[in-house]
């Protein structure tokens, strides 16, 4: 059997086979064996990663229909009303477990608060719903992902050996509690920088619905208000990553300015094989919709599982029942370790334009 980046978690992270069942129908969503199991996931959007629709979408489809279970996938592409709409249908037609990535967490938890009172269980998908009280949240450890971002920008700029690099952020969206915990990771890398004097502290923005072409706009802007000195930027994921690209490919400064991102998108890495982006942040979103699905079929089932873990709510301050993967950081160095988990394949990344540089990555 191969070794498969997927294997590597955290301590004590859930892992699919060894959920330990603890209690039988005691949820109080009422989602027991009475109403016939089935599962809505909505997805959030399309345009702001990649992942939601090449990645997640059939990771959980395959899972879902490994276990024979019915299930609806649906995406709302960023339209709070639609999120919305689509849950009502979903529980109309006979969804016992919700599974939702919000598009913020007054619009998640207006969701989860119906779909309690219509005794449907829920779990938070990658993000969680602040205040919004579901049964499950699945992730990844978005601190421990920030602060691979971090510590990736301070590795580029010191092999460029850059004195006194500026730097600016180019943050998710605000209204997301992933790109608030991104934050909290690269900051905690970047302030004792910025503090010392080591580093300058530049234009620190964030972007609405990480929408990318916003991202883009404002990332010109920086640039223009910094009369072209930033030395590093640190792109929350490689959207944004790819924006911050583009405007510095107009201005011939590509290559020479290190850039983050996270996703391990095609185009992300393609951009690091170019040599225009420095890192990225790989999660491995299968073991991530395994364990989302593992978790939900018990609730259809009617069943608890227990995962060993709790993440605080900020908002309530209640504990909630987590699984908590571990991210990896991507260089050139360790592309091929994306391509090797059959996360890309080797046909999408290395077209004839990174041919050369894919062979030079030991991708084979």
């Amino acid at each position: 059997m191969r070794r498969s980046l997927l294997a590597l978690t955290a301590v004590g992270v859930l892992t699919v086979g060894t959920l330990a069942a603890c209690g039988g129908n005691d949820d109080k969503t009422g989602s027991g064996s009475t109403k016939e199991p089935k599962i809505g996931v909505i997805l959030p959007d399309s345009k702001s990663s990649a992942r939601w629709e090449t990645a997640d979408r059939k990771y959980l489809e395959a899972a879902f229909k490994a276990a024979g279970v019915k299930y609806d996938i649906q995406n709302a592409q960023n339209d709070k009303a639609a999120f919305q709409t689509i849950a009502d249908q979903m529980i109309t037609n006979g969804a016992t477990v919700l599974m939702i990535v919000n598009l913020d967490s007054g619009t998640g938890k207006a969701v989860i608060d119906k779909a309690r009172q219509q005794g449907v269980a829920t779990i938070d998908y990658d993000r969680l719903t602040l205040g919004g009280g579901a049964q499950y949240y699945v992730s990844f450890d978005n601190e421990a992902v920030g602060k691979l971002q971090g510590q990736g920008l301070v590795d580029c700029l010191t092999k460029k050996n850059v004195t006194k690099p500026v730097i600016a952020e180019l943050n998710g969206s605000p209204t997301d509690n992933n790109a608030t915990l991104f934050k909290n990771g690269y900051d905690s890398i970047l302030k004792p920088k910025y503090d010392s004097g080591d580093y300058v502290k530049g234009p620190d923005e964030s972007v609405p619905e990480w929408d990318n072409a916003t991202g883009g706009t404002m990332f010109e802007q920086m640039l223009t208000r910094q009369k072209g000195k930033i030395d590093g930027v640190l792109a929350a994921n490689d959207g944004l990553g790819n924006a911050a690209i583009t405007i510095l490919k107009k201005n011939k400064l590509n290559g020479k300015v290190p850039v983050t991102g996270q996703d391990a998108t095609v185009q992300g890495l393609q951009n690091i094989l170019a040599g225009d982006q420095c890192m990225t942040v790989y999660k491995a979103v299968k073991k991530e919709a395994d364990n989302a699905a593992a978790l939900a079929i018990s609730l259809a089932k009617g069943e608890k599982k227990e995962t060993g873990k709790t993440v605080k709510d900020p908002t309530t301050n209640v504990e909630v029942p987590s699984v908590l993967l571990d991210p990896q950081a991507i260089t050139f160095a360790n592309v091929k370790d994306v391509v090797t988990d059959g996360y890309v394949t080797k046909a999408e990344l290395c077209t004839a334009e990174f041919a050369a540089k894919c062979a030079e990555a030991g991708i084979s």
